[in-house]
């Protein structure tokens, strides 16, 4: 069963603006929360520090799978040169590697090209077809200009009440608690 479909309840908060937003975050890292999320139309610089999320690690992921393939191909070739199809052209060794690095040079940058897609897609457990945030009506101002934080009840934190105080004395307005269908 994937995450989103054990959220039961959600706590959301509104907020001004990108400055509180930012504000919200930190105060919500610094009181150990640790399944929250910011919801903002545009990207905001600084908000994986203030969320204290850590570096993805699908760069290392692509940089692996893309020197696999890298080597995978560059064997393949050179066993399908001299042992395999052991042609001489041209007087020229069975293994000429000159000749085979646009096919290798291809191939590492699809390798590459094609786990950056599924591991970003992977990682960010999308597609998400169904939220408790899609029920609310406030949370559709998300791409035009709302700021929203919303807490899980997953979160070993949660508790409604400490948590709406919280969300209060942050500046948060019209929070809603969110319930899954």
């Amino acid at each position: 069963m994937s995450k989103f479909r054990e959220v039961t309840q959600i706590m959301m908060a509104e907020y001004a603006s990108t400055g509180a937003l930012m504000h919200a975050a930190e105060a919500l890292r610094d009181a150990g929360y640790k399944d929250y999320d910011c919801h903002s139309p545009f990207p905001i610089h600084g908000m994986d520090q203030a969320m204290g999320l850590k570096r993805s690690p699908l760069g290392y992921i692509v940089f692996t799978v893309a020197v696999c393939g890298l080597i995978g191909i560059m064997t393949l070739m050179w066993w399908t040169s001299t042992t395999a199809y052991p042609l001489v052209i041209s007087g020229k060794p069975y293994f000429s590697f000159q000749a085979f690095v646009p096919p290798a040079f291809a191939i590492t940058i699809l390798s590459a090209a094609l786990t950056a897609v599924i591991g970003m897609l992977i990682l960010n457990r999308l597609p998400q077809l169904f939220h408790p945030l899609f029920y609310s009506e406030r949370f559709s101002r998300v791409t035009d200009g709302g700021f929203y934080v919303s807490v899980e009840s997953t979160d070993p934190k949660f508790d409604a009440a400490r948590t709406r105080q919280l969300l209060e004395s942050l500046g948060g307005s019209h929070i809603e608690i969110l319930k899954d269908a």
